[in-house]
């Protein structure tokens, strides 16, 4: 039986900086209620979410719902298993370049490297799909959002070797103490999920204590990585209010002033609100 979500509202507004609202926890890809989505997570103290885009059908619908709501901002792009198997990979960066240049868009990705399920034949196309997406975040002046999972050393040499937009966030944050040193030396923001919530998770308590303020976002990767106590159940971005506090816990810092500067830290990569 799913908990009941009670939660008291956070001291300060945040952004949830990484959501899917488009996605179905349970695969049945039923479109959700944005209205009702984002008034519960007004409640909390959430006043802005970021939609983000993993092919291109998933991007038009981030670009059209942050058209259609103000709490609403955008992210377009291809996620790294989405170029693995595209079909036509260079007609799908064309479209993600197009949707790139929108207003309401503020940010590329999520991009990156993913080798948890990739075979060796498609690495490649992950690889062109990531620089071109570099590519875009420099040619729109918009920042790129890094996904990384199992492919740390290859995600920091690309962004080293090939050349970094100016505005780097690593989403959901997932490697340790020493790699976000090697990250905030370069100006590189990290976004810890709920994932930051899991007794088991000791790399990223570690992480977290040492990423500089104004490096430091927000996010909750919903419906997925949904945060201890409701683990099991979907994410939603109403649930950011409890990753704040595990956040407050570990760098010893009021609820107050991690709220404050998430939200001046979002609003400077995503903004102006």
């Amino acid at each position: 039986m799913t908990k009941p979500f009670n939660v008291p509202a956070l001291a300060h507004p945040v952004v949830d900086t990484h959501c899917h609202m488009d996605v179905s926890f349970d695969d049945e890809h039923i479109l959700p209620d944005v209205g009702e989505a984002l008034a519960n997570a007004a409640k909390v103290g959430v006043t802005k979410v970021i939609q983000v885009g993993c092919d291109v059908t998933s991007s038009q619908w981030a670009a059209d719902t942050a058209a259609k709501w103000p709490e609403v901002f955008a992210t377009v792009a291809l996620h790294p298993n989405a170029a693995a198997h595209d079909p036509d990979l260079t007609n799908s960066l064309i479209e993600i370049d197009l949707l790139a240049a929108l207003p309401q868009v503020r940010g590329i990705g999520e991009t990156g490297l993913d080798y948890y399920r990739t075979e060796k034949n498609q690495a490649e196309a992950q690889h062109i799909s990531f620089r071109a997406h570099i590519d875009m975040a420099i040619k729109h002046n918009k920042p790129v959002i890094i996904h990384d999972r199992d492919a740390h050393e290859d995600v920091i040499e690309t962004l080293l070797t090939y050349g970094a937009p100016e505005t780097v966030v690593f989403h959901c944050y997932s490697g340790d103490a020493a790699m976000a040193k090697v990250c905030a030396e370069q100006g590189w923001y990290l976004s810890f999920a709920g994932t930051v919530t899991f007794k088991n998770a000791k790399n990223l308590h570690e992480a977290v204590k040492v990423v500089p303020d104004n490096l430091l976002l927000v996010e909750t990767d919903s419906p997925f990585l949904t945060p201890t106590p409701y683990r099991g159940s979907p994410n939603t971005s109403a649930h950011v209010a409890l990753t704040v506090r595990e956040i407050c816990a570990l760098r010893g810092q009021s609820e107050e002033d991690i709220c404050k500067l998430v939200f001046s830290n979002a609003a400077r990569v995503f903004g102006p609100f």
